[in-house]
């Protein structure tokens, strides 16, 4: 493992370089070239004048393929990696050590930015960007808004009433979750999240899988309280993503003005159409019934069943309607999942083609992260290999247009990922200098 300095160009060449817009490799081996933290040129080999440039850090791609580093749409930093009984009972300190440990995992698997839809990553972001710890590039949300009894009150029924223990519940003081109820309490929460550096909001508006309290058909908040979050996001510049399955939950989150839907496995036709009609992003995660779904008690394993059997439904009606779909994994509390991140994204060859799923996880997923407008904590362009953008990469040791099953095995077939124009793993040799160019 090397890491390069930015200060001189880096060259890759001899490469085919996906087109994540179009969903093509280009035609004949190509060169791309970094410099300081962005592409300065993508051109066919023997075409780019720096290619000869004294200083220039070059490596050969030996006819391998380029693509954007991979976006994580619904990722949990904080939760992915520790199991839910000690989640809510260890230090906090060890947990967020095992959340930069996931970080780092996260990056080595190829997904160099991920966009957290709850939990405490403010510092965990600060020390990636700071180079403290290597880990993807992270659009956190901060603290999940939830009502009482809603799917992020992670209080046990023995601290009901509110107060009665003392003030906030471990969840709340560690950031894991808020709960806040009327326009007052959701105002409050929504600011203390941007306050403290949410590029966007995660509200709550709907039953969950993980949570104990909460039916998976409830509708959660009413539409005042959520649009107060969104009006307050919106002050700020950005946006709101709830998390919904039912139609009812959803279509109340779009009156209030939401504008990302998070799951939905359970919506019906009626509200995909309503969706599409007015532009309403869609994160659907993978979700079945198969050896990825983690151990958990029976009430929870009967909403997950009631629903992993809308999954297929769901993907079905987004593609009918030619839905802006994101890609993420919601990996809650299993390690042994987090180490196959790109499992969870070869699978979807189940609805989609190898060149549709890449996509998805690179031009389309940057497009969702860049509804943050002002608060996107990472100007510039992500999810293409294109002059101007950010140089997020990575080089596969094979085509996974044609083999999707490269981003299983990212310790074997990632030869090269590259973020923010550093060099964070290189399995094919150390980058040679140029000498003096003639």
């Amino acid at each position: 493992m090397t890491t390069s300095t930015t200060r001189d160009a880096l060259i890759i060449r001899n490469i085919r370089v996906f087109d994540s817009r179009a969903g093509r490799l280009t035609k004949g081996p190509q060169v791309v070239v970094v410099r300081g933290t962005t592409i300065e040129a993508v051109q066919p080999l023997g075409a780019v004048a720096a290619e000869t440039e004294a200083g220039a850090f070059v490596i050969d791609g030996g006819g391998r393929t380029l693509t954007p580093g991979l976006i994580d749409a619904h990722w949990h930093g904080f939760m992915a990696t520790v199991p839910k009984q000690e989640l809510a009972t260890a230090d906090l300190g060890y947990i967020h050590v095992l959340a930069g440990a996931a970080a780092t995992q996260t990056l080595l698997q190829g997904f160099t930015t991920v966009r957290d839809m709850g939990g405490p990553v403010f510092g965990l972001k600060q020390a990636i960007d700071n180079g403290s710890i290597s880990g993807p590039r992270i659009f956190p949300s901060g603290a999940m808004i939830s009502q009482t009894s809603g799917h992020a009150d992670y209080r046990p029924i023995g601290e009901l009433p509110r107060g009665r223990t003392g003030g906030r519940s471990f969840a709340e003081v560690a950031g894991v979750g808020i709960v806040a109820d009327g326009t007052t309490e959701v105002l409050r929460a929504a600011r203390e999240q941007l306050m403290q550096g949410a590029s966007q909001l995660k509200v709550m508006a709907g039953g969950g899988v993980a949570s104990d309290h909460d039916p998976l058909d409830v509708t959660q908040y009413d539409e005042a309280e959520l649009h107060a979050a969104v009006e307050a996001a919106e002050n700020w510049g950005t946006y709101v993503a709830v998390h919904a399955y039912t139609p009812r939950s959803v279509q109340q989150a779009i009156r209030a003005g939401a504008k990302s839907i998070e799951h939905g496995q359970l919506l019906d036709e009626a509200t995909v159409e309503l969706m599409a009609a007015q532009g309403i992003w869609w994160s659907l995660q993978p979700f079945l019934d198969d050896a990825d779904s983690p151990p958990m008690p029976p009430a929870n394993r009967a909403k997950l069943l009631q629903m992993v059997r809308g999954t297929d439904n769901a993907y079905a009606m987004a593609i009918k309607y030619g839905m802006a779909v994101a890609w993420g994994t919601d990996i809650l509390f299993s390690p042994d999942l987090a180490a196959r991140h790109g499992h969870l994204l070869a699978k979807m060859t189940r609805w989609y083609t190898p060149a549709e799923i890449l996509t998805m996880a690179t031009a389309t997923n940057a497009d969702l992260l860049a509804l943050s407008g002002p608060r996107n904590p990472y100007p510039g362009e992500l999810g293409v290999i294109e002059p101007g953008a950010l140089a997020d990469l990575l080089l596969f040791d094979g085509n996974p247009l044609e083999d999707i099953s490269l981003l299983e095995r990212p310790a074997q077939t990632l030869t090269l990922i590259i973020k923010d124009g550093a060099v964070i793993k290189n399995t094919l040799n150390e980058p040679t200098t140029q000498g003096p160019s003639r």
